[in-house]
């Protein structure tokens, strides 16, 4: 049996779960669409593939606690994240624990970041001109028909092409953590949708055009060298952001969890770059961030859904250089 963090119903601790693997491969990756083909292909190359799903905020730690684990000669394979400055001592100390590390992901690295990482590592390899789901395709499973149709599905709907039909379902499905594992499991069964998705999403729609619908009525507008939309997020961060772009004309648009995190989406290719200076990173046209909320700045979201962190992304927007 694959090892996916659930036994009889129950999620069990991801110490547990390395400490007793029965297979040679534990994978590390996103909690998006992507992170899910990426699971699937791994799944469908290797036995007993042991999987955390992680989001960007929590990749540091989750790294670091599965260096601290043995090893044993395994491979601990990472994939769809990017470099974080708190990486290098965790791959050290997972070297030492007789770690195997692979990584590979399609987000924007400088030449400064991959000169750091690839000597701690067995193989790295930085890509983005697709999405991560083609780079571990490439590697893992280069002539498997399937494969390739997971890949394209998946590149489809990462990198905003939306061209295949059905990727949009999908990418919607995995916005929710509970569906991750559920999408990954049709993949690796040999199918690309089922009723199983398809009656989830009907179900995300609703709920998701009201949760737009709320950003909406709570975005405010700040204008110098890019018109910037800040908003509540409510959920579906990638969806709300599309809304008021096509209602408000933005360049820029910001939405923002009551934890600080949030996620910046622009037409301008500078998302990644602006995303770096809090503590983020991504894609030019597509990023995540992290606000550094104090007890007060929380209260403040809440009540009045504006935050002064609004002004410091401004300020880094209009002084961000364009590559």
């Amino acid at each position: 049996m694959q090892a996916d963090g659930v036994k009889k119903g129950k999620r069990i601790k991801l110490s547990q779960e390395i400490n007793e693997r029965k297979g040679h491969i534990v994978h590390l990756t996103h909690n998006d669409l992507d992170a899910v083909g990426c699971d699937a292909l791994h799944r469908l190359r290797y036995e007993d593939v042991v999987t955390k799903f992680s989001s960007v905020s929590k990749f540091a730690k989750n790294l670091d606690d599965i260096a601290r684990m043995a090893g044993k000669g395994d491979t601990l394979s990472i994939s769809d994240i990017g470099y974080n400055s708190a990486c290098a001592r965790s791959l050290e100390i997972a070297r030492e624990n007789g770690w195997v590390v692979e990584w590979r992901d399609h987000h924007r690295w400088t030449d400064d970041e991959i000169n750091e990482i690839k000597p701690l590592v067995k193989y790295l390899r930085v890509d983005t001109s697709v999405c991560a789901t083609c780079i571990v395709r490439s590697d893992l499973l280069p002539e498997d028909a399937h494969s390739g149709a997971i890949a394209k599905i998946v590149c489809d709907y990462d990198l905003w092409k939306h061209e295949v039909p059905d990727s949009k379902v999908l990418g919607e499905v995995c916005t929710k953590r509970e569906n991750l594992e559920c999408v990954r499991d049709c993949f690796v069964a040999g199918g690309l949708i089922n009723d199983e998705i398809r009656e989830i999403y009907r179900g995300i729609e609703e709920e998701k055009n009201a949760a737009i619908k709320k950003s909406i009525k709570h975005t405010r507008i700040m204008e110098g060298r890019y018109k910037i939309a800040f908003a509540p997020l409510y959920g579906y961060p990638s969806e709300t952001a599309h809304a008021i772009r096509d209602r408000m004309g933005t360049d820029i648009e910001v939405i923002v969890a009551e934890n600080g995190k949030f996620s910046v989406r622009s037409v301008p290719p500078v998302s990644h770059l602006i995303a770096k200076k809090f503590n983020g990173g991504g894609h030019p046209p597509a990023a995540g961030g992290t606000f550094k909320f104090s007890l007060g700045d929380k209260l403040s979201f809440m009540i009045l859904k504006k935050t002064k962190h609004y002004d410091k992304f401004f300020e880094a927007a209009e002084k961000v250089k364009e590559e």
